[in-house]
């Protein structure tokens, strides 16, 4: 790649970070429909959802849902420890005790 290619690169994408992020300024007496808006709610969580379940279930490049993968297991006891207690940070704590223990001991 050549100089000109790559300075042509970063300009470009600070050129559209800018207008994306800019937009919201300048579109700011636009009304999105509550609907919509309820359901943008929701992205965030999927967002991360999407990125740490499937880590979850891969363990050696492989698809693992078995009680041979730590990750999986300790996935689902902070789940059923969120459920229980509704504590966010109590339940990142919790999962990763569950998969430190369950790599040293398993």
């Amino acid at each position: 790649m050549s100089s000109f290619e790559v300075w042509a690169t970063i300009i470009a994408l600070g050129v559209s970070t800018v207008l994306t992020r800019s937009s919201f300024f300048v579109f700011s007496e636009v009304r999105l429909p509550e609907r919509l808006l309820h359901g943008l709610r929701y992205a965030p969580a999927a967002a991360l959802a999407a990125i740490v379940v499937p880590d979850l279930m891969v363990a050696g490049g492989q698809v693992s849902l078995t009680l041979a993968n730590p990750k999986f297991l300790a996935g689902i006891a902070a789940t059923l420890f969120f459920v229980a207690t509704k504590r966010m940070l109590g339940t990142i704590v919790f999962g990763m005790l569950v998969f430190t223990l369950l790599r040293l001991f398993a």
